[in-house]
């Protein structure tokens, strides 16, 4: 249980750090925000571990100020992903 209150803190924080670094409107609530920092902290998680030990597994980052800073990176790449995939063509 205190694990889930960890992993929901460290989403809120790191996913309202990455929009607030990120520019341009990303809209969504807290619910949104927290989803996004989770993800972000699996991204950030598994890509600092991929180029630590070169092997990709899918893990999240500790709740730590080093975990903090690769879930907010992964945040901001989480961000730029969903960007691109909701883009709509103004063509």
């Amino acid at each position: 249980m205190i694990n889930l209150i960890a992993w929901i803190v460290l989403g809120l924080i790191a996913g309202a750090i990455a929009k607030a670094i990120y520019p341009g409107e990303q809209g969504g609530g807290i619910i949104a925000t927290i989803i996004l920092g989770i993800i972000g902290s699996l991204i950030g998680g598994s890509l600092y571990n991929l180029i630590q030990t070169g092997n990709l597994v899918i893990t999240g980052a500790g709740f730590s100020i080093p975990g903090l800073i690769v879930a907010i990176i992964g945040a901001i790449i989480a961000i730029f992903i969903w960007g691109l995939i909701t883009r709509r063509s103004t063509v």
